[in-house]
């Protein structure tokens, strides 16, 4: 090894994997060490240096002058220091000797060619990290290498990155040598495998492809407020212009919708929907819910929710194949939805009212003001706080105390068979269920079509009385109704 001249190798080694040639030079001598130690004894006091003349790494045995030699690895009597090395020596110097590397085996240079290997990946992956540390969110692209137990190794030119299967765009599938773009998600230095995460199915991977198709978007005169994506199936964005000249919508189109047909080409044919943004929440939510057409929306602060009612012919869009219209606009808007047809809302309400007016001493007045106060039921009254109730202009705490008491009484006197008590069926019975199943939805809570379509297969069998084939039945019956009324939403 110490006729090899490294300089070369080093500098060739730098050029190629873009390493600073000092971190080469301290990997090489900490391999060196590492092998001479193996090699010599691991007792010694060595030391390792290159030579930057003659392009030589120099291995030396340092020893320390002492008056009685107890260590001859480490230790040299002053009368042999001054005799070889110094006639001035004192006690307590140190002297070294510069030892053969030709000698130190085929073993000690695996283990140093083992060191170095590691050294220059731990600096290749520092050198990666100081590159791709500040292009988080950028596009990228790359090219197909393989899959490694389903996620996509992608060459981007001086480097691997992986696509994680969670990041893919599920029924994507690549062959070694295909381009990909994607987006930078993040770089993990603790990763064992490549540091640069990919991503296509997030949300602001689709983002980036408007802002590299409309240049509005890029000069920020249009701004993307939220995005939302069923990543390969559809996805809305809600877009506002800085410009009042200056129709974001039509701009995010194209003209004859160039602009996002390039994006839905890159997306292999996600379905996109651009939604104008408005500051007014529940203006913005019945946008979301386009293509269907919002009857009235309901606001529910503290629950942050909204009650959208809809026609009862644009339920099933409002709603969306497999719920996910609701679900997206639900992601875009950032509150909870509750669609239902007007049909539902209506009888809803004149069951609550009925509800509500059959408390003793509660005249048509006071149940009105608790029905706007959001009561919904005598159940309700009764379970409800004096100080809830004199917050509703009209009903100071004596009449607060005297409808909470009148209710009490009422639901102890009534075992609440009465179907005008219980909560109503909503629109199940457009589904064909039969009334076992829709009375077991019922107590579950689960009494609309879009809780039904919402949830999920576990979720329903853990209803009593419900098994594998029930759920998958209830499923089937929502979704086939849902396509009966063209619920492409």
């Amino acid at each position: 090894m110490a006729s090899v001249d490294l300089n070369a190798i080093l500098g060739q080694l730098g050029r190629d994997k873009g390493i600073d040639k000092s971190i080469l030079v301290e990997a090489i001598e900490s391999a060196m060490l590492s092998a001479a130690r193996k090699h010599f004894g691991h007792s010694l006091n060595l030391e390792v240096s290159f030579n930057e003349d003659s392009g030589e790494l120099e291995v030396v045995q340092f020893k320390t002058v002492v008056s009685s030699v107890v260590d001859p690895g480490t230790e040299i009597s002053i009368e042999e220091a001054r005799r070889s090395y110094d006639p001035d020596a004192m006690i307590g110097d140190e002297f070294g000797k510069k030892l053969p590397t030709e000698g130190l085996g085929r073993i000690s240079a695996q283990t140093a060619k083992q060191v170095i290997i590691q050294k220059l990946r731990d600096a290749e992956r520092g050198v990666i990290y100081e590159e791709y540390k500040n292009a988080r969110g950028d596009l990228i692209n790359g090219i197909v290498q393989r899959y490694d137990r389903g996620n996509l190794i992608v060459h981007l030119g001086r480097t691997e990155a992986v696509l994680p299967k969670r990041e893919q765009i599920q029924r994507e599938k690549y062959k070694q040598g295909d381009r990909v773009r994607s987006m930078i998600l993040d770089i993990d230095r603790s990763a064992r495998g490549p540091q640069i995460i990919l991503t296509r199915s997030h949300p602001d991977f689709l983002k980036k492809l408007f802002e590299l198709e409309v240049p509005e978007i890029a000069d920020k005169t249009i701004e993307i407020k939220a995005a939302a994506r069923e990543p390969g199936d559809r996805a809305k964005i809600a877009v506002i212009s800085h410009d009042q000249n200056l129709d974001p919508v039509g701009a995010c189109v194209g003209v004859k919708g160039s602009r996002v047909r390039n994006v839905v080409d890159e997306l292999k044919g996600e379905r996109i929907d651009i939604i104008p943004w408005t500051p007014d929440e529940p203006s913005f939510v019945a946008r979301a819910l386009a293509p269907a057409e919002v009857n009235r929306v309901l606001v529910d602060e503290d629950n942050h929710s909204m009650e959208v009612i809809v026609n009862d012919d644009q339920l099933s869009l409002a709603i969306g194949r497999r719920g996910q219209n609701v679900k997206l606009a639900s992601k875009l808007t950032g509150w909870k939805l509750d669609v239902r047809s007007v049909s539902v809302a209506e009888e809803e309400a004149r069951r609550a009212r009925r509800s509500l007016e059959s408390i003793p001493g509660v005249d048509f007045t006071d149940a009105e003001r608790l029905y706007q106060q959001g009561y919904r039921s005598a159940q309700e009254v009764a379970e409800a706080l004096f100080e809830d109730l004199m917050e509703i202009e009209g009903i100071e705490r004596d009449r607060a105390e005297e409808i909470i008491a009148s209710a009490r009484q009422y639901i102890a006197e009534h075992e609440l068979d009465d179907p005008n008590e219980g909560p109503l069926m909503g629109d199940l019975y457009k589904l064909g269920l039969d009334p076992a199943t829709r009375g077991r939805l019922q107590r579950a809570g689960l009494t609309t079509i879009q809780s039904i379509v919402l949830s999920d297969i576990d979720e329903l069998l853990d209803i009593e009385g419900i098994d594998e084939e029930g759920a998958s039945a209830i499923r089937e019956a929502a979704d086939r109704f849902l396509r009966s009324q063209g619920g492409e939403g």
